[in-house]
């Protein structure tokens, strides 16, 4: 399956992080929304997102060593959304700049949110309005 996805996370504690190539943010606790694509295998991209035991090798690698995976969002679909649905979050959450983005002209693809639901509900939003169909896994959101 081809598509893209929201990863929703629970960061528990504040922190700067390192991550990428000589970059570092300051993270607040409370929870984000990762928007990212998988044109050749939308499930094993999502899969390895959410194992442990893996090299670093995107920003959201570095994130997920501290963050929880609290739901997963998928949309099937033939073209790359991942952009688009960055933007249509981008207008009603805050983020941190420059972290998934450094393959396209977007400001980021991580959102910062203190409403778990708000993010998600919007994210939801977004791809609806794309019409996009989306499937979402809460709370356990092994595929």
């Amino acid at each position: 399956m081809k598509g893209s996805y929201v990863l929703l996370l629970h960061l528990p504690i504040g922190m700067t992080l390192s991550f990428g190539r000589n970059r570092s943010a300051v993270f607040q606790r409370g929870h984000y929304a990762y928007v990212g694509s998988a044109m050749n295998g939308l499930e094993a991209r999502v899969n390895r997102h959410l194992r442990k035991d893996k090299k670093r090798h995107w920003h959201i690698d570095y994130l997920l060593e501290h963050a929880e995976v609290t739901g997963v969002i998928l949309a099937k679909s033939a073209s790359r959304t991942e952009c688009a649905i960055a933007m249509a979050l981008a207008e009603r959450f805050d983020s941190i700049s420059g972290f998934g983005s450094s393959d396209c002209r977007c400001p980021s693809h991580l959102f910062f949110g203190t409403n778990k639901k708000r993010l998600r509900t919007e994210a939801r939003r977004a791809l609806k309005l794309m019409g996009l169909r989306t499937v979402t896994a809460i709370h356990n959101p092994l595929l």
